[in-house]
């Protein structure tokens, strides 16, 4: 496995106070094909997920919903309970057919994380930056609910009931 370096937009520029009024949310939605982009830039630099034959629509597909799933998160009133993704279990199921093992699941879901956070990175400027680190870890505690249930897919029949019940 290769770590994945969030991109250095604007490292080499002053540090300037935000002095943005967008919510990531908001930013996320926009920059939606630009964070798919770079999300299968980045994939595909991946030995061990490009191994698997896919063709674009197979290997993103997925993503709008997970990352609208994200985008609902973050819009939700603060205490709500967030619900279950199903698409991130119907992704999970897909990618096991596919012939993903579990750690490329892994794999996949820390490049989303990482494709994300550079999205924003990028668009530091327009961020209300009083809300940027909560909104992160939400997006964190997201992706990795999303994982949760991607993951329980590569479990043996029963087990992920199991694991269900003791939550």
């Amino acid at each position: 496995m290769t770590k994945t370096s969030v991109s250095t937009v604007g490292e080499n520029e002053s540090p300037t106070a935000s002095t943005g009024t967008e919510s990531v949310a908001d930013i996320l939605e926009q920059q939606l094909d630009s964070t798919i982009q770079e999300w299968i830039g980045l994939v595909e630099k991946e030995p061990e997920l490009a191994r698997i034959r896919l063709n674009f629509q197979e290997r993103t597909g997925h993503l709008p919903k997970l990352l609208h799933d994200v985008i609902d998160r973050l819009r939700l009133e603060k205490g709500s309970k967030a619900p279950v993704s199903v698409a991130a279990s119907h992704h999970g199921e897909l990618r096991r057919q596919q012939g993903y093992t579990a750690a490329m699941v892994v794999d996949e879901s820390r490049i989303l994380q990482v494709s994300i956070f550079s999205t924003l990175h990028k668009n530091e400027h327009r961020v209300k930056f009083s809300k940027l680190l909560p909104d992160v870890v939400t997006i964190a505690d997201e992706v990795d609910a999303q994982l949760k249930q991607q993951i329980l897919c590569f479990l043996p029949e029963g087990h992920a009931g199991k694991q269900e019940a003791k939550k």
